[in-house]
């Protein structure tokens, strides 16, 4: 399964708890990823995308949740918990999107 780190999200209005990330991605690795593109690679089972937490090292992997009466969103899942690790990462730049 390949891997990929996500260090960098977009969401139109950063400051807002509650409006979806849009895109992921990596800024050492200049790329993005709609998040619908990021949910069909999960889905696909080929591919894996993970938060890595710079002070201590430790990994959460990204999953699809599928809250009922919700669209498919992107969170991450750590020790048992599902968490807001993504939301804490900050905003990508002007990078490429890959699909």
């Amino acid at each position: 399964m390949t891997e990929y780190q996500v260090t960098c999200i977009i969401r139109p209005h950063p400051e807002s708890r509650y409006e979806h990330i849009t895109h992921v991605g990596n800024s050492q690795g200049s790329w993005r990823m709609t998040r619908e593109a990021v949910i069909r690679r999960i889905n696909g089972g080929n591919e894996a995308y993970v938060v890595i937490d710079p002070s201590t090292g430790k990994r959460a992997l990204i999953g699809v949740r599928h809250d009922t009466g919700k669209a498919p969103y992107l969170q991450t899942h750590a020790d048992g918990y599902w968490n807001d690790n993504l939301l804490a990462l900050p905003q990508c730049g002007a990078l490429p999107v890959i699909e």
